[in-house]
């Protein structure tokens, strides 16, 4: 080949549009999830290989794929655990009959709640006690509300869905009531829910510290920065993260011409950048880091791409592991 001629690699380069490419900041990792996959991590390294999880540590399938390599066995429930190996209940929070049976079982279990999740949990036993019925807000069939819903018996808590729920939930006889919300939920969504819950039963209190989660709502409030000049918003995260499929939602709603939802570089369409000037990239709270970087890398191999990072507020907050762990 010709010395002077151009490589293959750096003749696309050369000739490739520009594209602005906007970092959310923050994005990605939320010290629960964060706290999760350590736990997971310790407990192999501390008592090997295997170590049972119940259902998925956290809502991304690299995460969890990556986890297996390293000795993790996911599973639906405790009975396809055996008696003499650890096992980890999910970011998620679990029904209380599940540590129930562990402890019947005298298995060794690391609960990996997120501990804003547990937050909730602790705020419905607390109405529950003082004898209010509670609205859980909330998607059917996740499992932090499956959780949250188990922490009583059945029929102390109404899920409410949809503003449409919200005007047709009937008060059981005369209790009082509260309300709570599953963390990963969309801020203006959930407003407008309580909103109407609200005017419906203005005595109606408010959590003593809201409920969706710091992470939730400094992603959200990024991606709707991000939005506002973006022709084009990528979120990175699975399909089955709630918080990630309400990033493309808000992203929409906040004036992006298109909102994605990708797991990883392989699932970008590159149709979508016809017209496109410029990309917002977030990632959901259990998204890890270097997919965000390979979905750059993909895009600069592509385009004559400038970087530029969005301002925000770094997050700083960090939670224990537990004492089996630490020990």
């Amino acid at each position: 080949m010709d010395a002077l001629a151009p490589s293959p690699v750096t003749a696309p380069l050369a000739a490739a549009r520009p594209l602005t490419v906007r970092m959310a900041t923050p994005r990605g990792f939320c010290a629960g999830v964060d706290r999760a996959i350590q736990i997971v991590e310790r407990a192999i390294e501390k008592f090997g290989a295997p170590v049972y999880v119940r259902h998925e540590i956290v809502h991304n399938r690299h995460v969890v794929d990556r986890l297996k390599g390293l000795g993790a066995v996911f599973v639906k429930e405790l009975d396809e655990c055996p008696d003499d190996r650890p096992v980890v209940f999910s970011a998620h929070g679990v029904p209380k009959s599940v540590p129930a049976t562990a402890r019947a079982r005298d298995l060794l279990f690391l609960d990996a709640t997120c501990p804003l999740v547990s937050k909730v949990h602790v705020e419905a036993e607390r109405h529950h006690a003082q004898g209010k019925h509670i609205i859980l807000i909330g998607h059917a069939g996740h499992p932090e509300v499956v959780g949250t819903l188990g922490q009583l018996p059945d029929g102390a808590i109404s899920l409410v869905e949809t503003v449409e729920d919200a005007m047709a939930f009937q008060r059981p006889g005369d209790q009082p009531l509260a309300y709570a919300t599953q963390t990963t939920l969309s801020l203006d969504d959930t407003s407008e829910i309580v909103g109407v819950l609200k005017s419906r039963f203005p005595e109606l209190p408010d959590p003593h510290k809201e409920d969706i989660c710091y992470a939730t709502t400094n992603r959200q409030e990024a991606v709707k920065q991000l939005a506002d000049g973006s022709d084009l918003v990528l979120v990175v995260g699975s399909k089955n993260s709630s918080n990630s499929v309400r990033l493309v939602e808000v992203a929409l709603r906040a004036g992006a011409r298109d909102a994605r939802l990708i797991d990883d570089a392989s699932q970008i369409d590159w149709s979508w950048f016809e017209g496109v000037n410029t990309v917002g990239v977030t990632a959901g709270a259990s998204a890890p880091e270097p997919l965000v970087q390979a979905v750059v890398s993909a895009m600069q191999a592509r385009f004559a791409v400038t970087l530029a990072d969005d301002p925000g507020e770094p997050e700083t907050v960090t939670f224990k592991l537990p004492r089996a762990l630490t020990t």
